[in-house]
């Protein structure tokens, strides 16, 4: 029997890239909503119940508000929004951390995938402090480089309309107000004491993203050496699929350089460990679109359904 399948936000970015990796897929069904009823709370209402899973692409509150129109006990809630990835009652859509997150999504029937940037930085940090390696009062700061597209509609219109503002060249700095919508899963998600200082950086290319998590060895517990912080996290994602280390040094074969948007169109995080023995830089690259939004939303998916987690992905 097919899976039924209604996604809540269709036309949005996120919504659509859900959509096309459903071609192909012959274990489920989509129920589809007629364009002008996309705002119909008595249509969405009735294809949500109908469904086995509905994926919300939505804004925070119209998805609070489609969790309340869940009547069913069997339909299973995947939400892409901000709105309840720190509540209680939900799990937290990245299985790599822990065992214990990968049983949370098996058996949840609500689970909140995570934000683009938090994806980057929780697959960083939460080792590190999980680990023993990272103190909970590290004062933690992070950079990052991200493609258009994770700002929605408008913005996308805004970047590729023929006439733009020549300040669409250049990579710009936002979230200068330190008041990001990912940090408060930033902070909860690897129970950092502090909430992080965090600088994103909206760049003239579509999708793909970089963030970046600079260390001192000194202020680490027991000191450590970028190569044992690479070998730790080495160990820690060994038999992941999704989350790979880079081999140590290989940046190189990129002559040094980290491009924000060479992972665009794969649905897995990479990880790179640089520095020297006093600062220490620890990256990762993947694609907003993809991990950081409807790739890790497929994943989770393919976790309730018991089936092959790379399903439908490009890995």
């Amino acid at each position: 029997m097919k899976t039924k399948v209604f996604i809540d936000g269709s036309e949005g970015t996120t919504g659509l890239r859900i959509h096309e990796r459903f071609v192909g897929r012959e274990d489920i069904e989509l129920l589809p909503i007629a364009p002008e009823k996309r705002k119909d709370e008595e249509e969405r209402k009735l294809l949500i119940n109908q469904s086995d899973i509905t994926f919300l692409c939505l804004p925070d509150e119209a998805a609070r508000q489609s969790v309340g129109l869940v009547q069913s006990e069997k339909v299973k809630i995947i939400d892409t929004s901000t709105a309840h990835r720190t509540m209680e009652g939900w799990a937290y859509g990245f299985p790599e951390l822990s065992e214990g997150h990968r049983e949370k999504i098996k058996g949840g029937n609500r689970i909140a995938v995570p934000g683009c940037y938090a994806t980057g930085f929780i697959s960083i940090v939460y080792p590190l402090i999980s680990g023993g390696i990272m103190p909970d009062d590290y004062p933690v700061s992070s950079f990052a480089l991200s493609g258009y597209s994770g700002a929605g509609k408008k913005t996308i219109a805004v970047y590729e309309a023929k006439e733009r503002d020549k300040g669409l060249d250049a990579p710009r700095e936002y979230a200068l107000s330190q008041n990001h919508k990912h940090l408060k899963e930033m902070q909860k998600i690897t129970g950092l004491r502090r909430t992080p200082l965090f600088s994103p950086i909206i760049c003239d290319y579509y999708n793909g993203m970089l963030l970046t998590i600079p260390l001192y060895a000194d202020m680490l517990l027991g000191g450590k050496k970028p190569e044992e912080i690479h070998e730790f996290l080495s160990e820690y994602y060994l038999l992941q699929k999704f989350v790979k280390v880079k081999p140590f040094g290989s940046e190189a074969d990129s002559n040094g350089f980290l491009a924000g948007n060479a992972r665009r169109g794969w649905d897995g995080l990479e990880i790179y460990v640089t520095g020297n023995e006093e600062r220490i830089l620890v990256s990762a690259r993947f694609d907003n679109l993809g991990k950081g939004a409807s790739g890790a939303a497929i994943q989770c998916m393919n976790i309730l359904l018991g089936c092959e987690e790379e399903k439908g992905l490009n890995l």
